[in-house]
């Protein structure tokens, strides 16, 4: 999958269209990725020892197919392309500037 944890992505589809977040965890078998503070729904929890009730917000996985990557470097909306250097590794590379996307540590 082109989209990895700690990359910066964009909502093209749905309720959150045009909103960014980072990505906090992805799903390759399903091809769903969740991201912060977006695809949020209530969640309702039943009282337990010690606890109150309360309702929560939790993310949601969204399918990848609804997400664009946003370049760290020239921050545009991008496809991914790759590249396999000298020594064999795979790197993901922006369409745009050329430049090599390296996901940021969460």
């Amino acid at each position: 999958m082109k989209i990895q944890k700690g990359d910066k992505v964009e909502i093209l589809i749905g309720k959150d269209k045009g909103r960014s977040g980072d990505v906090v965890r992805v799903f390759a078998k399903s091809e769903e990725v969740v991201v912060k503070g977006l695809n949020l729904f209530k969640k309702h929890v039943k009282p337990s020892q010690g606890q109150k009730g309360s309702i929560i917000e939790k993310e949601r996985p969204i399918k990848a197919s609804k997400l664009i990557l946003i370049c760290p470097n020239c921050q545009k909306k991008i496809r991914v392309a790759y590249s396999i250097d000298k020594n064999g590794d795979k790197s993901r590379i922006c369409r745009k500037c050329k430049s090599i996307i390296v996901a940021k540590k969460i």
